[in-house]
């Protein structure tokens, strides 16, 4: 049985191709944004939608499932970890969740 321990389930739509980076060691990485959108009601009884962005990373096989059949505007299902990072940028730390993926689901229709 899978870990629940970390584990993040989400249905959107990519909100770019996938890119996909090769290092000079032979290893790739895979990356695209995810949109999820959330409608409801306010207190004046408005309609307010609500989309939020998650960044998605994918390394080891799934990478040619996501660049082969993974375009702007696919529907998916994806399973993955939270994972948290920071970085250095022009001497100021960056930080940035990412969400690596274990599992995807491709919804929608099929296009030709």
């Amino acid at each position: 049985m899978t870990s629940l321990k970390n584990t993040v389930q989400l249905i959107g739509r990519l909100g770019m191709d996938p890119e996909v980076k090769t290092f000079d060691s032979g290893k790739k990485k895979a990356s695209f944004s995810l949109a999820t959108n959330e409608s409801y009601y306010n207190n004046e009884g408005e309609k307010v939608e609500d989309t939020q962005w998650h960044n998605i990373v994918v390394w080891g096989k799934r990478i040619e499932v996501v660049e082969s059949y993974l375009k702007k505007g696919s529907e998916v299902a994806i399973e993955g970890k939270l994972v948290n990072r920071s970085y250095e940028k022009d001497g100021v730390t960056k930080y940035i969740t990412e969400i690596n993926l274990n599992e995807v689901l491709m919804l929608g229709k099929k296009e030709a």
